[in-house]
């Protein structure tokens, strides 16, 4: 059973950075970060799988990095030049099976889900 563990919101204000990680117990390919603001649905954020694909939504590119420590098992998003607009629950999700061409930011190809990690940015 796959199990994944969010940490690292929190409070910044605008410009500041944070890095969130994901520990992820279990077998996964895919792996990626999603976020949902009060109101509205959730969005895809970043997405890498097993042989370093990455993808970002047009929001966050150049701002955000996702990683993925083998050793540690671990799935990162590191967060910078933070804007109000990034204010969200932040959610770590995984996919066991190989994605190949729908490789991306679709939660519904993502079966594991985590808790969520607040992070509020502010102005």
């Amino acid at each position: 059973q796959v199990q994944l563990v969010e940490s690292g919101g929190g409070s910044v204000q605008t410009g500041g950075s944070l890095r969130l990680s994901c520990g992820v117990s279990g077998y996964t390919i895919t792996r990626g970060w999603f976020r949902q603001a009060p109101g509205k649905a959730r969005e895809g954020v970043a997405a890498i799988d097993n042989v370093e694909r990455i993808t970002y939504a047009d929001s966050v590119k150049g701002r955000f990095a996702i990683s993925h420590d083998n050793l540690k098992n671990t799935l990162y998003l590191q967060m910078n030049s933070l804007k109000p607009e990034d204010t969200a629950m932040y959610y770590c999700a995984a996919a066991a099976g190989w994605l190949g061409p729908t490789f991306g930011l679709n939660a519904v190809r993502y079966e594991y889900w985590g808790q969520g990690t607040q992070v509020t940015v502010s102005s």
